[in-house]
């Protein structure tokens, strides 16, 4: 489906629901449940869904600052950021991205993204070619299928949850793409991104898990 400037919802919504690709959802995730739990002073502090948000935004324009472990450093750039009558936004990214079942390699992943801030989601459509801001083309790797993600924040001010679903355009007979996501929905303590957002926005010291 053809990305315009406002339905990058529709075809993520599309792609999810097409048989022939490979959709997955984690549950969603209680950020302030984990900093209790599992890390050492961690009910001490708690996160609003205003502050989650907050990060979502920063991370959809600068992922390499905020999932450093999955972006080439260096690679990162975005470009035709603009607002929508609707007062959402959109603009263009690219990177050199882990590739999920060669994490010892990378791949340049384009990326169309739509910042829907009434929803609190932001929708990536991974895209196979486009030209950046001064008109030079930019063709994705082909390491791997082309994917869609959607990020989010639900829940309540005080209770935030933060959200996620991707989708391959592709199938997955062998099963290494639902093995490899398992594994990553089982990790334990905050995403990366949720650290960093701690550390370097919020400028509160690194927390310590707690030993098992």
């Amino acid at each position: 489906m053809y990305i315009n400037q406002d339905n990058h919802e529709a075809v993520f919504a599309a792609a999810w629901h097409n048989q022939n690709n490979t959709s997955i959802e984690f549950d969603p995730l209680d950020v302030n449940q984990v900093l209790a739990d599992e890390y050492e002073g961690g009910e001490k502090l708690t996160l609003t869904r205003t502050q989650l948000w907050e990060m979502e935004v920063r991370k959809a324009a600068r992922p390499d600052l905020f999932i450093p472990g999955m972006i080439r450093a260096g690679t990162s750039r975005s470009w035709g950021r603009r607002i929508l009558e609707s007062g959402h936004e959109v603009f263009t990214r690219v990177s050199e991205q882990r590739l999920w079942l060669q994490p010892g390699s990378y791949g340049t992943v384009i990326e169309a993204c739509y910042l829907n801030h009434s929803r609190q989601q932001v929708t990536f459509i991974g895209l196979p070619e486009v030209e950046d801001d001064a008109g030079q083309p930019i063709v994705a790797s082909t390491g791997q299928p082309l994917f869609h993600v959607v990020h989010g924040v639900s829940g309540t001010e005080e209770t935030p949850l933060n959200t996620w679903r991707i989708v391959h355009l592709a199938g997955d007979e062998s099963g290494a793409l639902a093995e490899r996501f398992e594994l990553m929905s089982q990790a334990s303590g905050l995403p990366e991104y949720v650290e960093n957002y701690i550390q370097d926005v919020l400028k509160i010291p690194p927390l310590k898990k707690r030993s098992n």
